[in-house]
């Protein structure tokens, strides 16, 4: 008897002015040269369900899709409270790099790493390994939180991934072990 196979596809979400400019990001909606990038999305993969965090930018996204979409609140982009809408310029540079050393370290009214991490990891071993495949519409950092995960890499590791907008990143899971088939891929 064949195990069952969970076949999941991250696609990070289109463009954003945050994006654009360099900033931490908040619940923007995609820019218009997002939207002019989603609209050339030709290389659509066959899933049985579409999945998209709760962000504008993200649902937005899975729209191109299809229609027929669930908004998981576990696939939400990494919380950056009141730094939403800075630049990593605006900020204290002892806080800085704080946020790039220490995964413990919580911007003020955020999310720290290790919660995306728990959040992610929580997520995978529960919904997002239901047999199947599913396309996941998130954000860059959701992307890369899994990545670290499926390899069982160190959190640093998390910074050593680059997810451009509208990348394809595919995970598979059997017999209860994730491996990775690609990550940020450009071809959507």
């Amino acid at each position: 008897m064949t195990a069952p196979v969970t076949r999941l596809i991250l696609v990070a979400h289109g463009r954003t002015a945050a994006m654009r400019s360099g900033r931490f990001p908040g619940n923007e909606p995609l820019d218009d040269a997002g939207l002019r990038d989603l609209g050339a999305v030709t290389d659509l993969p066959r899933v049985d369900r579409i999945l998209a965090g709760p962000e504008d930018r993200s649902i937005s996204t899975a729209r191109a899709f299809g229609s027929d979409i669930s908004v998981v609140p576990a696939l939400a982009d990494l919380d950056y409270g009141r730094w939403s809408g800075l630049e990593m310029t605006d900020l204290p540079d002892a806080d800085a790099m704080a946020w790039l050393s220490d995964p413990a370290f919580v911007p003020p009214g955020g999310e720290s790493l290790d919660a995306l991490f728990s959040r992610v990891e929580v997520w995978l071993s529960g919904d997002g390994s239901t047999p199947g495949r599913t396309l996941a519409v998130t954000s860059p950092a959701v992307v890369r939180a899994v990545v670290v995960l499926v390899l069982a890499a160190p959190e640093s590791a998390f910074w050593r991934i680059d997810v451009s907008p509208l990348t394809r990143t595919s995970v598979s899971r059997r017999r209860g072990v994730w491996t990775i088939g690609s990550v940020a891929e450009k071809s959507i």
